[in-house]
């Protein structure tokens, strides 16, 4: 394609276990998502994101059956999945850091603000802290042994508004270890040639850092 090459492989991270089921009239047991999490891996899905282990108790106990060996995964990796410590709280002691931690799996996914609107109108904290917030965040996890990717929420549409900033997060995530950088069009609403343009620019500028 042009004078890229083809990827020799490309990895399926699959989010069926927490956004497939965000809508009217579902609702998973934990054994419900226990099979769905085995047909993922026969599927031969590679990352499997089971969820936010504090979400609600029915994930709390998905991630504690699956810890103690109910869910013997052939190929995939079960992934637990969270934000970022807390607006000016302390990276050391954030409960939902700590989560991520007890769930028990060897990789994790952080959901950071990538586009600068939300972490002012959203978040009601400045752009210095919301890079604090995703840098701060992987390294700790990281510090705990961890696999760590980072989903860059509302990428595209912060790329395209604050190509600076967005980029300063993805920089925060990287030089703390971030094994994955994750580009997400939330919104749903970026056209290919857009999303091509900015994938394309990303994987430029941070060379050898799986995007």
């Amino acid at each position: 394609i042009g004078e890229r090459s083809l990827p020799e492989r490309v990895e399926i991270f699959d989010t069926t276990l927490r956004d497939g089921a965000q809508f009217e009239g579902i609702s998973l047991s934990v054994e419900d998502k226990l099979r769905v999490a085995e047909q993922l891996d026969w599927l031969g899905v590679d990352w499997i994101e089971g969820g936010y282990p504090q979400a609600n108790p029915k994930d709390e106990e998905f991630f504690r059956r699956a810890a103690a060996g109910e869910l013997d995964l052939a190929g995939s990796t079960l992934v637990a999945f969270g934000p970022t410590r807390r607006p000016l709280g302390r990276w050391d002691d954030d409960p939902t850091l700590r989560a991520l931690v007890a769930a028990g799996t060897s990789t994790v996914c952080i959901v950071g603000k990538a586009w600068d609107f939300h972490v002012t109108e959203a978040l009601r904290t400045t752009l210095d802290e919301g890079v604090a917030m995703v840098g701060e965040s992987v390294a700790f996890l990281k510090g705990e042994g961890l696999r760590v990717f980072l989903d860059a929420e509302h990428f595209f549409d912060g790329y395209a508004a604050n190509p600076e900033y967005t980029l300063r997060v993805l920089e925060a995530a990287a030089a703390n270890g971030a094994d994955c950088l994750v580009l997400c069009d939330t919104n749903g609403g970026s056209l290919p040639h857009q999303v091509q343009k900015a994938t394309a620019e990303v994987v430029d500028y941070f060379g050898g850092v799986p995007i």
